[in-house]
């Protein structure tokens, strides 16, 4: 088998692996398996994000309705976690593969340290030719902590290891202009960094059991791609479906990658839940930072500084509209910064090689 690829994350969402009933689809898991033990043997790297612990909770227990949201997540989650993994892990061994369980909360990428001690450990498991099966840490995590959804969680991880490609498997077969319940919308089968703006006409529908909806996924892809990363959105529900995306065999949704970030800014490019500090920049910084050629933030651009934040801190770019320009780096803190604003022959406060700029859809 000729692969594209050397290492992709492969994520599957909540409605391939839940039956309709809510109850967990295991031979749909053990399908998805066999395939990625064919791409191992084939000599491709694969990271499995997957969802379905609360659709195995739900197969062991009943939960009040006097319980919140959060709690009955929790529980579910934490007796179905237990049975997730094994069943992943008796669906390997029939391939004779060893699987590992690695649970994450958006804090354990909280700072540059922490996020290389995880990609560390990511690596030792494939080194050692183990699967990474990942899932955010519902057991602990609360609304204002948790991932917008594991598309989310598995575009982080595909950036932090560099993969050449990130495959997010749904229910449906890619993205659609309008609902991919009508028969007449239409698929969009590829996504250039040309193509026009296209979220008015996606669905904000979102998927029966998960969190996430289309629009999440096109951001998420949007953001991969422009970190030099291929995207696959495609139908998880389809027979030998990521043999058949790498043989380009099938119809789905591919965003084209733009030329490859460095490690730094594919870092950055994620961490804006950890970001301290606020900067508003003028039109004029605006369009040089935006422009084809490489440029810093000046603070002859910067029209104000808010909240505090120390050197080596990640900062939010806004410009007059108030709107997400990008994030970086601090090359110095707050207090300097309000010193130096609307100043020329200034130091830069965001060098180029510590600034990702903000995709839109």
């Amino acid at each position: 088998m000729q692969l594209p690829y050397k290492r992709i994350i492969v994520k599957v969402g909540s409605n391939v692996l839940t039956r309709k009933d809510g109850l967990p689809d295991q031979e749909r898991m053990e399908q998805l398996v066999s395939q990625v033990a064919r791409l191992r043997e084939a000599g491709l790297e694969v990271i499995l994000v997957s969802s379905g612990a609360v659709a195995f909770g739900r197969s062991l227990i009943s939960v009040s309705k006097k319980y919140d949201t959060v709690a009955a997540r929790q529980l579910l989650a934490s007796t179905g976690q237990v049975h997730l993994i094994n069943a992943f892990a008796r669906f390997f061994d029939r391939h004779q593969t060893l699987c590992s369980q690695v649970l994450v909360t958006k804090e354990d990428f909280r700072d540059r340290l922490h996020y290389l001690h995880m990609k560390n450990c990511f690596e030792i498991l494939l080194q050692h030719k183990v699967v990474p099966v990942v899932n955010e840490n519902d057991v602990i995590s609360v609304t204002e902590l948790m991932f917008t959804d594991n598309d989310e969680l598995a575009g982080l991880i595909a950036s932090m290891l560099n993969a050449q490609a990130l495959i997010l498997l749904s229910n449906v077969d890619g993205i659609f202009k309008g609902d991919p319940g009508d028969g007449d919308a239409e698929l969009i089968e590829e996504v250039s960094d040309s193509s026009p703006v296209f979220l008015p006409f996606i669905s904000a529908r979102r998927s029966q059991f998960g969190r996430g909806g289309m629009i999440t996924k096109t951001g998420i892809a949007r953001k991969a791609a422009g970190l030099g990363i291929t995207v696959h959105i495609a139908n998880g529900t389809t027979d030998d479906i990521l043999l058949r995306i790498l043989n380009n065999e099938v119809k789905h949704t591919r965003f084209t990658p733009k030329k490859s970030a460095s490690g730094k800014k594919k870092w950055i490019a994620h961490a804006g839940h950890t970001a301290k500090g606020t900067v508003l920049i003028n039109e004029g910084a605006k369009a040089a930072l935006t422009s084809a050629r490489a440029s810093s933030l000046l603070p002859v651009g910067i029209i104000a500084v808010r909240d505090e934040f120390q050197k080596g801190e990640v900062i939010r770019l806004l410009d007059e509209k108030e709107q997400l320009i990008g994030l970086g780096i601090a090359e110095y803190n707050s207090e300097k910064a309000r010193e130096r604003v609307g100043q020329k022959k200034q130091k830069p406060l965001v060098h180029y090689d510590y600034l990702f700029l903000n995709t839109e859809i």
